[in-house]
């Protein structure tokens, strides 16, 4: 997404987190963050934005989902962490789970690979790489959108159409 806004990161607070501050037009702006801990501790830095500078409904959450095939996204507010680490300690640290979430799809492993390797390696086939990057592409435009002011439920309606063509 970073390189879809020619925003570049810069790290922060002790090495917890990369940021980028991007400017959206009309005098809109957004703060992008990338958690450098393990996925199973992202949540711990929250405790640098809330509830200094933000309230959990101004925080938009791009993650992978083993259940959506690669290059397809889903957007939803709220719910349950699903089994998902990362939003397991988003949700423990932030004390809801009433923000929204922009799901990557990156389908699952093939057989005699494990969900580790799948989640954490970069696909070896040339059309899986290219569907992943599609479905960061898709979420990287749904975000920018939902940051804009567009509802959840426009965005969703949108962009599920569009990736399951």
């Amino acid at each position: 997404m970073t390189a879809f806004l020619h925003a570049k990161m810069r790290k922060r607070c002790l090495r917890l987190y990369n940021q980028a501050q991007v400017h959206l037009g009309d005098g809109q702006r957004a703060l992008l963050v990338q958690p450098l801990t393990y996925v199973n501790r992202s949540g711990e830095i929250l405790g640098y934005f809330i509830p200094r500078r933000f309230s959990p409904d101004e925080f938009i959450v791009l993650l992978d989902n083993l259940d959506l095939p690669a290059g397809t996204i889903r957007i939803r507010k709220g719910g349950s962490s699903a089994g998902h680490n990362g939003l397991k300690s988003i949700i423990s640290h932030m004390g809801t789970a009433d923000f929204v979430r922009v799901y990557i799809g990156i389908g699952r492993p093939a057989p005699g690979i494990t969900v580790v390797d799948h989640v954490l390696s970069a696909p070896e086939d040339p059309r899986q790489q290219d569907l992943l990057q599609q479905g960061i592409s898709l979420a990287a435009e749904a975000a920018l959108k939902l940051c804009r002011g567009v509802s959840v439920e426009e965005v969703a309606c949108e962009y599920h159409r569009r990736s399951s063509d």
